[in-house]
């Protein structure tokens, strides 16, 4: 016979196990996805930030991500966010600038050249870019900035005529304008296609940062890296607002919060980057050699050029960004 204190207990059992299996029952599950291999800082500043949220939410969101462009190229997962194929995506800013010129600021040559100044455009561009992705179903998280961009080729190029003709790796319409501008012939690259890029012959030279050339092993393919401090683009955490928006208001908060610390946490890590993946190219073997000032003066005439030639394409808006941050 069953006693009553027996079906007290059992009671009192059934009732307190909703509250301890419904987390896990109702556990929500995003993937995310990135175009960036494990190493580099902005995936492994995006492995801490998910975990953070995953404890915050006390097992209520589990994220799988999928970095290295495994599971959509870098092109595609802008759209796989708003179709809802993955709820979180990591972009380069610049790479969709076709779609809205205010992504493409930080992209004008000698606009921004160190953390400070990347951090002060951020902020300036960030309502412009919040309101120009919720009109797509988006939410921004939070951005971070690669190192500085600099020129890697097979020997050193004292002036910028010296890319004139050259076989010049683009990879985004600002890249693309520059290689117009001083004559050579722009062609459309991802980074996972440099190494056999440059091998065949289809790339002789390219802008972009010391942390881009450990990722693809410049060593193999190029000789020489000038630090010109070309551009600062900067990464862009993206989630679905549906997906968001489906969250407990505390988890959102959560979300949110942790999203700020990842943003803080990426900028010391871009500039402990900035530093140590430069020494990698040297100790691998690449040739640093500064700019010459005849190399900076043909920039700083580039950069005047794209200023106002952006600031054209982008209207009353756009002016008032580039005075906002020049004050």
């Amino acid at each position: 016979m069953i006693s009553r204190r027996t079906l007290l207990a059992a009671s009192g059992a059934a009732l307190a196990a909703p509250a301890l299996t419904t987390p896990a029952a109702a556990q929500t599950r995003w993937q995310m996805a990135t175009p960036y291999p494990d190493g580099n800082y902005h995936t492994r500043n995006i492995r801490a930030f998910l975990q953070e949220f995953e404890q915050a939410s006390r097992g209520q969101v589990s994220v799988q991500v999928h970095s290295g462009g495994a599971l959509l190229p870098m092109p595609q997962i802008k759209r796989g966010v708003q179709t809802g194929q993955v709820q979180l995506g990591e972009i380069l800013l610049t790479a969709y600038s076709n779609e809205d010129v205010f992504f493409d600021a930080d992209a004008i040559p000698q606009l921004v050249t160190n953390f400070a100044e990347a951090k002060k455009l951020a902020d300036l561009q960030k309502p412009y870019i919040e309101a120009r992705l919720a009109r797509q179903g988006l939410s921004l998280l939070y951005t971070v900035p690669w190192p500085p961009a600099g020129l890697y080729a097979q020997a050193p190029i004292p002036t910028i005529e010296g890319l004139r003709g050259l076989r010049f790796r683009t990879f985004s319409p600002a890249t693309n304008r520059f290689a117009a501008i001083v004559g050579a012939q722009p062609t459309l690259v991802q980074a996972a296609e440099l190494a056999q890029a440059f091998a065949t012959g289809v790339v002789q030279a390219q802008i972009t940062s010391a942390q881009t050339g450990v990722d693809t092993s410049a060593w193999d393919y190029a000789r020489v890296f000038t630090p010109l401090g070309f551009s600062m683009t900067k990464n862009a955490v993206l989630v679905s607002r549906r997906a968001v928006e489906a969250l407990p208001a505390a988890l959102q908060q959560e979300l949110r919060a942790a999203a700020a610390r990842a943003e803080t946490r990426g900028y010391e890590m871009a500039a402990e980057a900035a530093a140590s993946t430069q020494a990698t190219l040297a100790q691998r073997g690449m040739q640093i050699v500064p700019p010459t000032e005849e190399f900076l003066a043909g920039l700083r005439r580039v950069s005047t050029q794209m200023t106002d030639e952006w600031i054209a394409r982008a209207g009353e808006d756009g002016k008032k960004l580039i005075e906002g941050y020049r004050a």
